[in-house]
């Protein structure tokens, strides 16, 4: 029998605020039914979303303030301090943000110093919105893991003859190790990350937020349309759902299922 496909937990990420500064982290736990913590808690509405934290539903981040329409939001450095919860926000030109997006008067600071930051480039008003219990602003409501190959952001990049940074894909975990686009056929399939187990929900089909370079805050490359033209798809990464609590760090070993398992 086949042995399992094995590669190693490179990296852990999350974004506290949707579309925001990804944050690494040295370790985080995972478990069933629960959302990456401390990942999209919040998002900035652009112009009313028809969100309603008592009754939490699935919103497009089109509503929101994200780079696949804003690509200026790039230019914002975000960090969260869950220790005091307390996030931090610095750009070129305007005077840091600090304040508590779990306070009325925190979110409305936010909002307005993002509003200095996009000025007309927002539709507005904004309104920061906080995620109540286990909802997350995730691009896909059933997506609680986001996880990236980065063997597959290689060969994309080899084929387009440019570096890309992988944290234009926005995951939670980023692995090596793995043969390049093999987690495009694990759909349903048991994976082990660390001390914790998850099962392959979907690939992620991508959009134009990775079109933008995180360090100029503008639009680069066309990544959806390189991946198109290249593979027949505009998959990178996965979604997963965790099936088995555990604590994950990078280092960890991260096993697919075995070649002779895959499913057809």
């Amino acid at each position: 029998m086949s042995s399992p496909i094995s590669g190693t937990l490179a990296a852990l990420c999350r974004h506290p605020v949707k579309g925001f500064t990804p944050e690494p982290l040295p370790d985080v736990a995972l478990a069933p039914g629960e959302g990456f913590p401390f990942d999209r808690l919040w998002a900035v509405e652009n112009g009313p979303s028809g969100f309603d934290p008592a009754a939490p539903a699935f919103i497009p981040k089109q509503k929101f303030t994200v780079l696949a329409s804003l690509p200026r939001v790039a230019a914002a450095t975000t960090c969260y301090d869950e220790a005091d919860g307390v996030l931090y926000a610095s750009a070129d030109g305007l005077t840091p943000f600090a304040g508590r997006l779990d306070s009325a008067e925190g979110r409305a600071g936010f909002a307005a110093w993002l509003g200095e930051l996009l000025g007309e480039e927002a539709r507005g008003p904004l309104q920061v919105v906080q995620a109540p219990g286990e909802h997350r602003f995730t691009d896909h409501p059933q997506g609680q893991v986001s996880l990236v190959n980065l063997a597959s952001v290689r060969d994309l990049s080899e084929r387009l003859g440019v570096e890309i940074n992988p944290l234009r894909f926005r995951a939670n975990l980023y692995v090596e190790g793995w043969p390049a686009w093999v987690e495009n056929d694990w759909v349903g399939e048991a994976l082990k990350l660390g001390g914790a187990a998850a099962q392959v929900f979907k690939p992620i089909v991508r959009c134009a937020a990775t079109h933008v370079n995180l360090k100029t805050a503008q639009r680069d490359l066309e990544i959806t349309k390189a991946l198109f033209d290249n593979y027949g798809h505009m998959y990178c990464g996965v979604y997963l759902q965790v099936t088995t609590a555990g604590r994950i760090a990078p280092g960890d070993i991260c096993e697919g299922p075995a070649a002779a398992d895959r499913r057809a």
